[in-house]
């Protein structure tokens, strides 16, 4: 039997998989079993952010795994305190809990937020609420699932978890109908991932931040997939001038390896006390050293400033296509419209000619590594004409 004919006997079928088993790669191209080349602009889904095996990045992973692969969160590791050291300093929080994951990740937000509304108000109030907006995506645990605002993830696993409310985005009338006594946090994608490249509107999210400070309302950015230079700017908060009180990583914040990362603000910081979270694998050494490899390019203002310059780039080249209708997103994460094309039509003819992509929604979704070249854009868009 092929990997593939073996991943469909023996793997749970969770995924909608494609038919390409791939073998090697490096930088944005990728090598299938068969020996075909891909360019990808995809990356593991925004996860491979200086795309697959950056020589920083495999150099930092290899030497700490021959020092030390893994202690129990009872220990200390200098892989984790360099990185929550280097993380703080670059967004202004004060302090983190590592997961492996962007669910876990924001598992441990909505834990914190209850918590602080358990510590401060008392258990009799029943402040636990949690508003997410509906479009929303925060992963696939019962409580990620259950904080998600799309129905079609709400089947299968009954019954879900109480204590989230799904308010429409962009709509204040309606956020202010559903921020009574018993909401305790607002939770949000400042652009909608998996729920299709929509982004908030500055107002709604100006007036989102000043209604929940009025009411002590904690505010969770779920930036798993916008954060970590995706869009230009290091936290997409950023671009609209916000910080929320807790914030969520993932994805390419590891450059490969599993991490998630839940930042807390100063009023936030102490909400987590011995054993009230954790982790058996959260802070690995391994997994931080290579996401401080990650860190120290990605941080860059100059880096930063690629970002944006490439987005533009290939949303110019994008706006010269007769069959493409509209792109949304910032810097390299962007969600394409087309006119008469699916989405998932053209990302399997992508994938026949050597481009990997792909949708979110009804869009063709781009996420390519954070350092892919001019030329290699070019390869890609040239690709994606002969098909549109």
């Amino acid at each position: 039997m092929n990997t593939i004919e073996k991943t469909d006997k023996y793997i749970m079928k969770s995924y909608g998989r494609l038919p390409l088993a791939l073998k090697s790669a490096d930088g944005v191209h990728a090598v299938s079993e068969n020996g075909k080349e891909y360019i990808d602009f995809g990356a593991g889904i925004g996860t491979n952010s200086l795309g697959y095996c950056d020589n920083d990045w495999v150099e930092a992973v290899c030497k700490q795994a021959q020092a030390l692969q893994h202690n129990s969160n009872y220990y200390y590791n200098k892989p984790g305190a360099d990185f929550a050291e280097k993380l703080c300093a670059v967004t202004g929080y004060t302090n983190m809990f590592f997961g492996n994951s962007g669910a876990e990740a924001n598992e441990c937000a909505i834990k914190t937020a209850r918590k602080y509304s358990f510590d401060k108000y008392g258990k009799e109030k029943k402040r636990y609420n949690i508003i997410t907006l509906k479009g929303s995506f925060h992963g696939r645990t019962l409580a990620t699932l259950s904080a998600t605002g799309q129905e079609e993830f709400h089947n299968y696993f009954f019954p879900f978890l109480e204590g989230f409310i799904h308010a429409e985005p962009n709509n204040i009338a309606n956020l202010k109908e559903k921020l009574n006594d018993s909401v305790c946090a607002v939770m949000l994608e400042y652009i909608q991932g998996e729920g299709g490249i929509n982004p908030l509107e500055q107002e709604y999210v100006d007036e989102l931040y000043k209604l929940c400070a009025a009411k002590d309302v904690l505010v969770i950015a779920d930036e798993v997939q916008t954060g970590a230079g995706r869009t230009g700017k290091f936290l997409c908060g950023e671009h609209y001038g916000k910080r929320a009180d807790i914030i969520t990583l993932a994805k390419g914040i590891g450059g490969g390896l599993p991490l998630g990362v839940c930042l807390a603000n100063q009023k936030c910081a102490n909400v987590l006390t011995a054993g009230t979270h954790g982790s058996t694998y959260g802070g690995n050494p391994v997994a931080l050293a290579g996401a401080l490899a990650v860190l120290e390019k990605i941080s860059k203002p100059d880096f930063l400033a690629e970002v944006v310059k490439k987005g533009e780039y290939i949303r110019e080249k994008l706006s010269e296509f007769n069959e493409v209708v509209k792109i949304d997103g910032k810097g390299l994460m962007l969600g394409i419209t087309l006119k008469t094309k699916t989405a998932k039509d053209v990302m399997l003819a992508a994938l026949n000619k050597g481009l990997l992509t792909l949708t979110a929604k009804e869009k063709l979704r781009f996420l390519p590594p954070l350092n892919i070249s001019y030329d290699s854009i070019d390869k890609g868009l040239d690709i994606l004409k002969g098909i549109l």
